[in-house]
């Protein structure tokens, strides 16, 4: 009785974590991005959390050699500069993770918080995509249907934000937002499925993948610095702008993703679903505590369009197909009962399966991509 009490625990404890940090770190970045006064660099923001991120796995690996200095640096040489060819392999996803983060702090800074997390959503549609173009995957059709949904969805939430729905801050441009947010949604699709794929087969464990990514995301974030703001953090300082709220969103976001990465096992496809759908609904409600965000029809419409194909998408395939078959049963037979004939058997009953990793609704995504969060 015990144990699945336990195991029950945890999987609510999942659910807090996954809402908790899926709504607070968009959040606090539109916080930070819109309060007056001196803006910190979100370059530099993006570095310290690779840097903290990075040295936080490298704390864990050291805990895994049981504090033995000599056994860290020859596994990391092992693993890092022996088998380099691994290592450079993670460049590309590290680079587009680098990228990807740099692009939210754009797109959150000139998109409400609420509508910025329903159309970071399309994340699930781009990622569905480049699984069955790199790895053919196969989908069922209720997730096509479920990804039409998603994006009609999301359509919806743009059509009454270009439409002026809303309070607009000073300075904030809803079309630099909405590419950023596209941008960032097609690097994650391809990052993710990309990182997935180069990793198959490896016995590296994720501690030692995020650092890796890590040392990659310091060296490439330190030349995106240098190219967009470098003038300007020369002239200022590194941490130009930074306050305690700027300090917390460098926090949640270097230990955010490794925090859920944890958790994230104990949570099935259903629940990840559901923390995703409560955090927009949170975001929603905070944003127009905080920010005097307006919720019209048009947003709620779009809105639960893209809640109600998470929730599809993430469905176990048994019952997907289960959903599919009785609305194919209601659609054919109406409302009369069908009758079976004397002397047949039963028809056979569909069956609970849930599926495999293949019907995995890329959700967080972050036992493999702990980045980008």
């Amino acid at each position: 009785m015990d144990r699945p009490m336990a195991h029950r625990r945890l999987k609510y404890i999942s659910l807090a974590v996954l809402v908790v940090q899926n709504a607070s770190l968009i959040l606090s970045i539109r916080y930070t991005r819109t309060l007056p006064g001196d803006r910190f660099f979100a370059t530099t923001a993006v570095v310290m959390a690779e840097v903290l991120k990075g040295l936080t796995c490298l704390l864990l690996l050291f805990a895994q050699k049981r504090g033995n200095v000599k056994h860290l640096v020859l596994f990391l040489h092992e693993a890092v500069l022996v088998q380099y060819v691994d290592t450079l392999k993670l460049a590309v996803p590290s680079l587009i993770y680098t990228l990807q983060n740099n692009l939210q702090y754009v797109a959150i800074s000139n998109l409400p918080a609420a509508t910025f997390q329903v159309t970071y959503q399309l994340k699930i549609l781009t990622t569905a995509l480049f699984s069955v173009l790199m790895l053919n995957r196969s989908l069922s059709r209720l997730q096509w249907a479920s990804l039409l949904l998603l994006f009609t969805g999301v359509a919806i939430v743009q059509a009454q934000q270009a439409g002026g729905g809303g309070p607009r801050t000073l300075g904030q441009n809803p079309g630099a937002g909405l590419a950023a947010v596209v941008a960032s949604c097609l690097s994650s699709g391809f990052a993710g499925v990309y990182f997935e794929k180069i990793l198959k087969g490896s016995s590296g464990s994720v501690w030692l993948r995020n650092l890796q990514l890590g040392l990659f995301g310091t060296a490439l974030g330190l030349v995106g610095l240098w190219w967009a703001e470098g003038t300007a953090v020369a002239h200022r300082g590194f941490f130009f702008g930074y306050t305690p709220a700027v300090w917390g969103v460098v926090l949640n976001q270097a230990f955010g993703g490794l925090l859920v990465a944890v958790v994230v096992k104990y949570a099935d496809n259903i629940l990840k679903g559901f923390a995703t759908s409560l955090s927009i609904v949170l975001s929603t409600v905070a944003s127009i505590r905080l920010f005097g965000f307006h919720v019209d029809p048009l947003f709620a419409l779009g809105a639960g369009l893209v809640i109600g194909a998470v929730y599809l998408y993430s469905l176990p395939r048994g019952a997907a197909k289960a959903i599919a078959s009785a609305s194919t049963s209601a659609s054919t037979s109406g409302p009369c009962t069908h009758q079976q004939p004397p002397g047949q058997p039963p028809p056979p009953q569909l069956s609970s399966h849930r599926g495999d990793l293949s019907t995995e609704p890329f959700l967080p995504k972050l036992l493999t991509k702990v980045k980008g969060s």
